[in-house]
């Protein structure tokens, strides 16, 4: 079969797939639709039960080490959606050695000529860790379709691929999740101005990301592209109402803590042995070591 045809083929498949969302609305997500939450969450609620959850990450992850298992989660999503503020929070109290965070930059110029999952797979999970991509392969389905960075034959063959590519590594053994964060059109415009104008957020703001403001409009539809062909029913797409953050951070928690199966494997209560008295030990003079200004 031609280019032409298998090209042809594949956008047939898409338009029965995406007709009904295409006829509503550009983007079927709710949080692109208007906010619907009208109070805040209360401060004190939020951050005992945020506390109460990253507990019980702490003995998910200690579970995820006893038990060897391997956990892959994505994150995608709009820009300015919330991601990396849930991110953090999932890793503040966990062992980075068995919970880390990939963010892979652009592709080197080696990169580029290999199979474009490869990069990826280099970061993938040992037994016993979690890795949390912020950001991942899925940028070929968003912004290498939107911006022009990848041809029409290699975004074709990715959405091609891709099923099959995370169908394989479930087959293997990886606990793989994926969370799409949704945010309106209204709160992502308030966050940009928020980082204009706040210097200690400003380098969040990319030139890529004003770009994407002039396309709002085409990555919704890449968005329910790649639904339609990577949200499946052995591994969908989780979607996170993210016009609030702050529910958005302990819903997105709270999931994920559902997602794996765990036991509480805190250990005893540790009785610390009192220190050894040494004798002939001398300390070295305190002038001959270079101390930090004490400034505070």
């Amino acid at each position: 079969m031609s280019k032409v045809k298998a090209k042809s083929k594949e956008e047939k498949h898409h338009k029965a797939k995406t007709s009904k969302t295409e006829k509503s609305t550009v983007s079927a997500s709710p949080g692109d639709l208007i906010p619907k939450y009208k109070k805040p969450l209360d401060k004190e609620f939020y951050e005992k039960e945020l506390a109460r959850l990253q507990l019980e990450l702490v003995k998910m992850h200690e579970w995820i080490k006893e038990k060897k298992l391997k956990v892959i989660v994505l994150f995608e999503g709009r820009d300015a959606a919330g991601k990396g503020g849930v991110i953090t929070r999932i890793t503040q109290s966990l062992n980075p050695r068995i919970c880390r965070v990939t963010a892979l930059g652009v592709p080197t110029e080696k990169e580029k000529t290999q199979w474009y999952f490869q990069r990826y797979i280099a970061n993938f999970p040992s037994g016993g860790e979690m890795v949390l991509f912020d950001r991942s392969w899925y940028n070929r389905a968003g912004v290498e379709r939107v911006m022009g960075f990848c041809s029409d034959e290699d975004y074709w063959e990715f959405l091609r691929s891709c099923p099959s590519f995370e169908r394989m590594l479930i087959r293997s053994g990886i606990i793989l999740i994926k969370y799409w964060f949704s945010v309106s059109d209204h709160e992502q415009e308030k966050r940009f101005a928020g980082r204009l104008h706040d210097p200690a957020k400003r380098w969040k703001l990319s030139p890529m990301d004003l770009a994407s403001r002039e396309k709002w409009e085409d990555y919704s539809r890449a968005k329910d592209e790649m639904f339609a062909y990577t949200d499946t029913k052995e591994n969908p797409w989780y979607v996170v109402e993210a016009d609030d953050k702050k529910r958005a951070r302990l819903n997105c928690i709270h999931h994920l803590l559902s997602m794996i199966p765990y036991e509480d494997l805190t250990p005893e209560p540790i009785e610390l042995p009192k220190r050894r008295e040494t004798k002939g030990y001398v300390r070295p003079p305190m002038d001959a070591q270079t101390f930090v200004p004490e400034i505070y």
